[in-house]
């Protein structure tokens, strides 16, 4: 059974993540975006030649595979990315950032880190690196 403390804690998380979301997911309207699209985003970016399985991506953005499917779909018609066939294995379902997709995220990247500094600006850079410590023991 928990404590009232760690209730406390687990809620000022809860409440700490939603001011997050909202002050990212405006920040991020301005792109035509939304988090869960900026994550796409990124981890398209960020992987080796802008490709990645379905399953991997929903799994490195925490949706399931149907989830990430229908993130994607509005996606792909609007030229952020494109799906990709396998050459080793038909089965295989991936999507690929676009050039305008890298355009956009790299944009909206400058926009996240605005939105972010305004967000850490309450702390101070020891504090900043004691809460990134204390994210990664959640990791």
């Amino acid at each position: 059974m928990s404590s009232p403390q760690e209730s406390q804690l687990v809620l000022g998380l809860i409440n700490l993540n939603s001011k997050v979301q909202r002050k990212i997911g405006g920040a991020l309207s301005a792109h035509g975006l939304g988090v869960s699209e900026y994550l796409v985003l990124s981890q398209l970016f960020e992987s080796a030649n802008h490709t990645m399985r379905r399953v991997d991506l929903a799994e490195k953005v925490g949706l399931t595979a149907s989830g990430v499917t229908r993130l994607l779909n509005p996606m792909e018609k609007v030229g952020l990315v494109e799906k990709v066939s396998s050459s080793r294995d038909a089965r295989v379902s991936l999507v690929k950032l676009t050039s305008a997709g890298r355009r956009v995220f790299e944009e909206a990247e400058v926009t996240i880190n605005h939105a972010a500094e305004s967000l850490m600006a309450v702390l101070n850079a020891k504090q900043q690196k004691d809460f990134g410590k204390l994210i990664q023991a959640f990791g």
